[in-house]
């Protein structure tokens, strides 16, 4: 948890660890090593790599946060909406949902990407598509589980309707397994995010982000390496962090 505040801090507020511009170019100072004046050396045009590194942290981990909050959003809706009424709602949104995850999360990233462009808003337009059908599955099984309960046996007789019992009764119960699921997909959807970036499909330059990062170091990474290294290790640290509050609730479960 500690390690996840510490990166929550660091993608909020970039300035506080960073203060210098992201993208401020000295070429003369170009593919220097980490120093104690620049921490993480400096790539090919001379940026800071600590400065790219920390104000990317905003960018990359903004990008998957809201990409699968609203994943979360609809597909958990959808979800909880189909578990409940079932019949032909449950039935046309499932085959929707099969035909989504008949393709691999990355090449259906790639294809939508390519189709619509390559910006931010795309990218999370791209991203929440992706990992909508994980959302509905796992709300329309709590919601399933849920419609079967007493209370909402209750609320029918009582006369509440279909819109009462989804929002006011099954929701707040379906919420907890679309939360356990943001979590698990987070690192997925970072990974992603970083290999759409890499590709060329992702943040474009000069925006900091960590894929983005990586693609521009490629040319550069057998003799200088750390312009490759610490944009790969926010990666994996931000991943582990997450993985680490994931495993504690489940500890806790």
């Amino acid at each position: 948890m500690t390690l996840a505040l510490a990166i929550a801090a660091v993608a909020l507020l970039p300035g506080l660890f960073a203060p210098q511009p992201p993208n401020a170019i000295d070429v003369g100072r170009a593919l220097l090593p980490p120093s104690a004046e620049h921490w993480f050396g400096t790539d090919h045009v001379g940026r800071d790599v600590y400065t790219r590194v920390v104000h990317g942290a905003r960018v990359t981990l903004g990008i998957v946060a809201g990409s699968l909050a609203l994943s979360a959003l609809f597909g958990g809706l959808a979800g909880t909406i189909a578990g409940y009424l079932r019949g032909w709602s449950d039935l046309s949104s499932g085959q929707l949902v099969e035909v989504i995850l008949s393709f691999p999360p990355i090449f259906l990233g790639v294809m939508i990407t390519g189709i619509i462009g390559s910006n931010v808003a795309n990218l999370m337009l791209a991203l929440s598509i992706v990992y909508l059908p994980l959302f509905f599955r796992a709300a329309r099984s709590a919601a399933m589980v849920e419609s079967a309960r007493p209370y909402v046996e209750a609320a029918q007789v009582l006369g509440a309707g279909d819109g009462r019992i989804l929002f006011r009764h099954l929701l707040p119960n379906v919420l907890p397994a679309v939360l356990t699921q943001y979590i698990i997909l987070f690192p997925l959807a970072l990974q992603i995010q970083a290999a759409l970036g890499f590709l060329g499909l992702g943040v474009q330059p000069p925006t900091p982000d960590w894929g983005a990062s990586l693609q521009e170091s490629k040319d550069y990474v057998l003799y200088a390496s750390w312009t490759a290294i610490f944009p790969g290790l926010a990666l994996v640290v931000s991943s582990l962090a997450v993985i680490l509050i994931g495993r504690g609730l489940q500890s806790r479960t």
